[in-house]
């Protein structure tokens, strides 16, 4: 809001004309309007303010007293004027500004007029010309100043796996339960959690993941091996969603949404203090928290009806989130991420909790994967949960252990159900990985409508999922069971399937390393990320390397093995070393890593061609 505030001796003016289609409307009263021996407030309301009009009107009243003490005067003139600022309001977002000014003016004690919106006027203005009698302000809401969400009082309980509840405090845990009590400990109980440094940050230095110190706090980078894990990474994610068995349309957009347009602004303000906000020509935009906003604004120009439904939105999103620099985590905790954001369109809860099933079913399915088992916090208004307790059991029976509920009030969120899906990590601390919602008000708020049997309108529930979690939450997973790995005496490692280098080659000397070329020529036709070590060093430099790089299978290559047709593989997740012929090889390969991704290298395959990039 940009302000001209004038002292004059006498100010009036007169409406004459429309200057926008529809201009506040105008009785007799307000055509005419005079002002002796006060502040006339020449007010611009801009674009940005629309965000919000309550604070903006505040912050305007706050400036306006200040100047009057300064001059010793109660009257004030609110006088609409558009020409301080090329970047305008629309008309309702103006004019409400506008009188809550004057209301606010008014109830610190002044005597406060204000001339209409929407009219062209004439005026005659003296000014005093003293020091103070010109002065401009700048009004804004200073983003760092955005208060986070006020504490919700909640109830926590726990069920247990034949539907009876708990409270946290009487709760008597088992003997396989300590990863849920970590879970109730944290959220329920609000215990202190164990610090130190995580030792998967070690790992995570030898695949180039780390952060980028050129740019804002909690942005990473990812060097050859991380960019691959990564890309194939966002290939599964959307091969996973796939398997629940509903017709989904990959999607792309900007990341960039206008604070001003009414559902954008209504989602911010439920997410709190962490929206990332730029300001670009005097606006204002959020950078997306999730895919919501794109897919959201797309679907609602869909043409949709009872027979299309269910169906889903998938994108890999770029998103941001103003996380507390304090709080910081890499490959965890970060202001930049990709979030494999899936929305799925239904007719109705029913159909929501139906293949919410399917999806919870999925997402313990992937974790399980990993060896890992997630503890979950369901966060539910208490009437769902009663409504739908036969539901709730069917997603107990999956977890094969208690479950943490969370009732909230209700009406307070745009979904009924938000489960949380958390692994306890290598310090003993849950770590949310994957997400589940049913969402009933942001088909509504966003315009998002179909035709039901009748060819009645109808506004969709929505179900959000990130089955895997967002990438870099799911690769800090696989680190910190990497980390367990270790803990347990084993090698620490990646699942074969999305390690950058699934095999290594080591020629005995540089005389083999032209059969080792042919030889890896016939891995990578096989679908094989394999490397070779053409280096001129030593047998055991190069075996040493192939270790720090946490290689799957090492190839050692020469005279005998040639002469034999075998191979001399080494396996890095039994420690044991086999010989094997090239078929069979390429055989239990093939069955190690069905149903993954399959990506040829994005970097030299040749060691002596990669510049030395790798800190081990």
């Amino acid at each position: 809001m940009r302000l001209l505030l004038v002292h004059a001796d006498r100010f009036e003016y007169e409406a004459r004309e429309k200057a926008v289609k529809e201009p506040e409307p105008l009785d007799e009263s307000h055509k005419r309007g005079a002002l002796e021996n006060g502040l006339v407030v020449f007010s611009t309301v801009e674009k940005n303010d629309e965000q919000e009009p309550e604070q903006i009107a505040t912050n305007a009243a706050s400036s306006i007293e200040e100047v009057l003490r300064w001059l010793k005067t109660k009257k004030v003139m609110v006088y609409p004027y558009a020409h301080l600022s090329t970047n305008l309001a629309s008309r309702e977002p103006a004019i409400s500004i506008l009188k809550a000014l004057e209301e606010k003016l008014t109830q610190k004690g002044y005597e406060v007029s204000r001339s209409p919106f929407g009219w062209y006027k004439s005026f005659t203005i003296t000014a005093k010309g003293h020091p103070l009698s010109e002065l401009s302000r700048t009004i804004t809401v200073d983003t760092k100043s955005r208060q986070a969400s006020p504490a919700v009082k909640t109830e926590y309980v726990i069920m247990d796996q034949e539907g009876k509840l708990h409270s946290p405090e009487d709760f008597v845990f088992g003997p396989h339960d300590a990863e849920f009590k970590s879970l109730v400990e944290k959220e329920a109980l609000k215990k202190g959690l164990t610090g130190g440094e995580p030792h998967f940050l070690d790992y995570a230095r030898r695949f180039g993941i780390e952060w980028e110190s050129f740019a804002d706090v909690g942005q990473m980078r990812f060097g050859p091996e991380s960019n691959l894990i990564m890309d194939l990474l966002a290939e599964y994610a959307g091969q996973v969603i796939r398997r629940i068995g509903i017709p989904i349309l990959n999607v792309k957009g900007t990341n960039m949404f206008d604070v001003a347009v009414k559902p954008i602004k209504e989602h911010l303000q439920l997410f709190g203090s962490r929206a990332y906000e730029v300001k670009v020509d005097e606006r204002t935009f959020v950078l997306r928290y999730a895919a919501c906003f794109q897919q959201f604004s797309m679907v609602k120009d869909w043409t949709l009806s009872y027979r299309t439904l269910p169906f889903g939105t998938f994108e890999v999103a770029d998103s941001y989130r103003m996380e507390q620099s304090g709080e910081l985590l890499l490959s965890f905790r970060l202001r930049k991420f990709l979030m494999p954001d899936l929305h799925i369109y239904l007719k109705s809860v029913a159909e929501a909790i139906r293949i919410g099933d399917k999806i919870h079913r999925t997402i313990y399915e992937e974790i399980r994967k990993l060896n890992r088992e997630y503890v979950s916090l369901y966060n539910t208004t208490r009437s769902f949960f009663e409504a739908n307790k036969d539901a709730f059991m069917e997603l107990v029976k999956v977890e094969k252990k208690p479950i943490l509920l969370n009732f909230v009030p209700e009406g307070l969120y745009y979904w009924v159900l938000n489960v949380e899906y958390n692994i306890i990590d290598d310090l003993d601390r849950p770590r949310e990985i994957g997400t589940f919602q049913i969402d009933v008000g942001n088909a509504k708020r966003f315009g998002i409508s179909y035709a039901d049997e009748k060819g009645e309108k109808q506004f969709p529930v929505i179900i959000h999922t990130a089955v895997i979690g967002g990438l870099e939450r799911y690769l800090f997973t696989l680190l910190d069971s990497a980390v367990r790995l270790e803990r347990q005496g084993r090698k620490p490692m990646l699942p074969v399937w999305i390690a950058p280098a699934q095999v290594r080659i080591i020629p005995v000397s540089q005389q083999f390393v032209k059969q080792g070329m042919e030889l890896l020529g016939e891995l990578e036709k096989a679908g094989i990320r394999a490397d070779l070590d053409d280096r001129d060093d030593t047998m055991q430099s190069k075996v040493r390397d192939a270790e720090l790089s946490w290689i799957p299978y090492t190839i050692i290559y020469g005279e005998k093995e040639i002469s034999a047709k075998e191979l001399s593989v080494r396996s890095r997740a039994s420690s044991k070393e086999s010989k094997i012929a090239l078929t069979p090889f390429l055989k239990q390969f093939k069955n190690e890593v069905e149903g993954y991704p399959i990506r040829p290298l994005t970097y030299p395959a040749l060691l002596s061609q990669r510049p030395g990039y790798k800190r081990m």
